[in-house]
């Protein structure tokens, strides 16, 4: 198929990697001409393991296209998917206005039968709205051509979108029109050759199970966060708990890790437009705004840790701490809504340097806290350390999991560890020699009594 992928943010440059793939003839669309250069030149402005070699690979077969101007997208189009972002309004409402510009100008370019695909992450609704905009633009040109709205929400995983994509555990079609689902099953084909994977429903519905499917996960982040709250202050482990019940099949194991808190563009982001949904609708979503509440507590909870500890040394001001991991999660470098935010804004608040390091979210970081004269950012994990007087684990990435213990403890004034995603073992940390503290389990020196 020939396909128009409008907007080449994180979910429209997979979908167009991955549909390219396939043997598909995408064209990608996006307003900026930096990104559109960049893009031809094999420069991919987004971080995602494995694919730029993908977008090199279908660009330099010719399968895969980049440009500025709309109308060459859709010139012999039979689909357009709309993948611009939908950023939160003041009101947590989810912001259309790019997805509404889209549709307006596909209305005044589009010069042959389409389907249109809304891919962003759009509230109930939408669809009909998109269909107005083509359809007031067709009608002020007088042409007759026709044409569906289609939703295809995403659920792909920064950091193993790819992966997602190629292999996927659901395709959800939102659709009345027999011809276009027909259609779309036959561009989904080669990824889910399961039958039972291509799901169809009304577009209400396929609109609603992106914004369920999120608000599920963050409950469980949320829920879990809230679990370790309470061990810590009853002297359970949070890991023997997680054992516990994610053995049970109905709940399984995923997405109840303890941490510091989701983030990313989607979660914090579809909670609040979900609370608002539900607010339009006249109800109220006590559950969700608990789900809320719970992750802006946990995400400055190690902050709180860190501030309780130097509390009898005269507080965190002037002190200095090295931190580990920016990024919202490991195989990533998107910063939106990340937990280490917080921390660092509540802590240089505080007075407090922070001597950051990140595999990949450094020109993020820079970005973010350009402004703050006590965040600096050291040019590795080690380098990070030197002279400072704890450790802050925020993100869980592969390099930080076994390091070099020994050469930790070298490098900061004291050996002292706060451990925001309980990569380490509170007892092997005490026999170490050092303070640890980490989400739902006892204090170092606890552990170690505790083996005694």
């Amino acid at each position: 198929m020939k396909l128009c992928i409008i907007g080449t943010g994180y979910v429209g440059l997979v979908s167009a990697a991955c549909f390219a793939e396939m043997g598909n003839t995408v064209t990608c669309v996006d307003v900026n001409p930096d990104v559109v250069a960049r893009l031809r030149a094999g420069q991919v402005h987004i971080y995602e393991p494995g694919l730029e070699e993908m977008v090199k690979a279908s660009h330099a077969d010719g399968r895969l296209s980049f440009t500025t101007e709309l109308a060459e997208g859709l010139k012999g189009a039979d689909m357009a998917f709309i993948c611009v972002g939908t950023p939160p309004d003041e009101d947590g409402s989810a912001d259309l206005k790019y997805v509404l510009q889209v549709a307006d100008s596909i209305g005044q370019l589009m010069e042959n039968d389409l389907v249109v695909v809304d891919k962003s992450t759009v509230p109930v609704g939408t669809a009909k709205k998109v269909a107005a905009a083509v359809q007031r633009r067709l009608d002020e040109r007088g042409a007759k051509f026709q044409f569906e709205v289609v939703s295809n929400p995403e659920f792909l995983k920064e950091g193993a979108a790819i992966s997602d994509f190629m292999k996927p555990d659901r395709v959800v079609i939102g659709t009345s029109s027999q011809k276009a689902a027909d259609l779309m099953r036959e561009l989904y084909a080669p990824f889910a050759r399961t039958r039972g994977k291509l799901i169809v429903m009304g577009v209400p519905s396929a609109e609603m199970t992106k914004y369920a499917a999120n608000c599920m996960l963050a409950t469980k982040i949320s829920f879990i966060n809230e679990i370790a709250g309470i061990c810590e202050h009853v002297g359970a482990d949070v890991r023997d708990v997680r054992a516990g019940i994610g053995s049970d099949s109905r709940i399984g194991y995923q997405f109840i890790y303890p941490g510091v808190g989701y983030g990313g563009s989607c979660f914090p982001k579809d909670v609040k437009a979900l609370i608002r949904t539900a607010r339009d609708a006249g109800m109220d979503a006590p559950l969700l705004n608990a789900v809320e509440t719970v992750n802006g507590r946990q995400k400055v909870h190690m902050a709180e840790v860190i501030e309780n500890y130097f509390a009898p040394q005269g507080g965190v001001a002037g002190k200095t701490l090295a931190l580990w991991g920016l990024a919202f999660k490991a195989n990533t470098d998107d910063m939106r809504e990340a937990p280490a935010i917080d921390m660092v804004n509540r802590l240089t608040k505080g007075g407090m340097r922070i001597r950051a390091f990140d595999p990949v979210a450094g020109a993020n970081a820079r970005r973010i806290f350009r402004d703050n004269p006590l965040f600096d950012l050291a040019e590795g994990q080690y380098s990070a350390l030197e002279g400072c007087d704890a450790l802050l684990v925020v993100t869980d990435w592969n390099q930080f999991r076994n390091p070099d213990f020994g050469r930790v403890k070298e490098l900061l004034t004291a050996p002292i560890v706060f451990d925001g995603r309980n990569l380490y073992e509170p007892v092997q940390m005490a026999k170490r020699g050092f303070a640890y503290f980490c989400i739902g389990r006892k204090a170092a020196a606890e552990a170690e009594e505790v083996a005694r």
